[in-house]
């Protein structure tokens, strides 16, 4: 899902402020923690969401990805059990196995966006550490309600575990305005990640952040975090002056970036719909869609793809690679490409499954 490979670019500004900030001179490490004007901002657009942080409560990390990895390496001991939205982005699931621990799923209605409470209340076991959500979702696009969030807030509370909300997405919706855990977190021990790959359009400079709510409950991990990330020394510096130009200058092309993907996203999914075999829930964010094989004549939704790939030349991705208990039955396809593209792998999609 890298919108910089389908022809969207950062803006003007923001590549001159990284060419500046070479020009300038700023080619040496920067503070572990991050630029501080960076994370002054960052924690601006923050609060301006609804959660409680400061500059002091941002790391600077090399994309979401390492973020995560702090994160589960601080969290996460031997047997440990972290919930995760089934179907789940591969990385959660890869960095508790990495640690120790054990990767849960639970369930998430597609259709409504709305996460299987019940299911997660069933799951939660005296192993279960933390619950992890993405939203919008990837590979799924779906976005929690403030309803739905304070739902899981509560839970999460109730059960004593860490909250970790990836919100790299949070400007990609199309149908109702976003809201971000902040605006329901209150003093919970709510991690969020977020990052400028998606939104921002830089995912080729690698750069995102870890924001710690203020909760007594984070304490520890407030103070023993930017320990793991003096040890990998700075994220790049030049980048987060870019990343700094992205958050204080124009944000206009953002809307227009987003609107541009709404008439993709519309475009897919009604094709999707109208094919024989195939059903699909709308993405209320995010660029993904994740439609379902209706009566797959094949073994496998691995299977699927890979004879859709051989015969018609269309890149999917097997939904099981999403999580095989909800994600199986389904594939993933990216709706960043112009319409025109788009078209002619519908065409080929649908003569697929005719």
């Amino acid at each position: 899902g890298d919108p910089v490979a389908y022809g969207f670019q950062p803006p003007e500004n923001v590549k001159e402020a990284l060419i500046r900030g070479i020009k300038n001179g700023q080619n040496f490490y920067a503070p572990s923690e991050g630029l501080q004007e960076l994370r002054q901002a960052i924690a601006a657009k923050e609060k301006a969401k609804g959660l409680s942080v400061s500059e002091d409560d941002i790391i600077v990390t090399n994309g979401v990805s390492e973020g995560l990895e702090m994160l589960m390496a601080s969290i996460v001991e031997l047997g440990d059990e972290v919930l995760i939205p089934g179907p789940y982005y591969p990385p959660y699931a890869s960095y508790v196995r990495l640690f120790g621990g054990i990767p849960v799923e639970f369930g998430v209605d597609l259709n409504n966006s709305t996460p299987d409470l019940e299911d997660i209340k069933s799951k939660i076991t005296s192993k279960t550490v933390a619950i992890c959500f993405i939203s919008p979702n990837n590979p799924t696009g779906a976005v929690f309600s403030e309803k739905s969030l304070k739902n899981l807030i509560d839970i999460a509370n109730k059960n004593d575990l860490y909250i970790i909300c990836d919100e790299i997405y949070d400007q990609i919706v199309f149908d109702e305005k976003f809201v971000g855990i902040g605006k329901v977190c209150g003093d919970s021990p709510v991690i969020l990640l977020n990052g400028f790959s998606k939104v921002h359009l830089m995912s080729g400079w690698r750069i995102g952040y870890i924001a710690f709510n203020n909760s007594k409950k984070l304490d520890v991990l407030r103070e023993n975090v930017p320990k793991l990330a003096r040890v990998r020394i700075a994220s790049n510096l030049p980048v987060q002056h870019a990343a700094l130009e992205s958050l204080l200058g124009p944000q206009d092309y953002i809307k227009k970036f987003v609107s541009e993907l709404k008439k993709r996203r519309d475009y897919v999914i009604k094709r999707l719909n109208g094919m024989h075999g195939l059903s699909c829930s709308n993405p209320k964010g995010a660029f993904y869609a994740f439609p379902k094989i209706e009566n797959n004549k094949y073994k496998s939704d691995k299977e699927f793809v890979l004879e859709l790939l051989k015969s018609k030349g269309v890149l999917t991705v097997h939904g099981s690679g999403f999580g095989t208990k909800y994600g199986s039955g389904h594939f993933r396809m990216v709706f960043l490409p112009e319409i025109n593209v788009l078209e002619q792998a519908l065409d080929k999609i649908e003569e697929f499954v005719t």
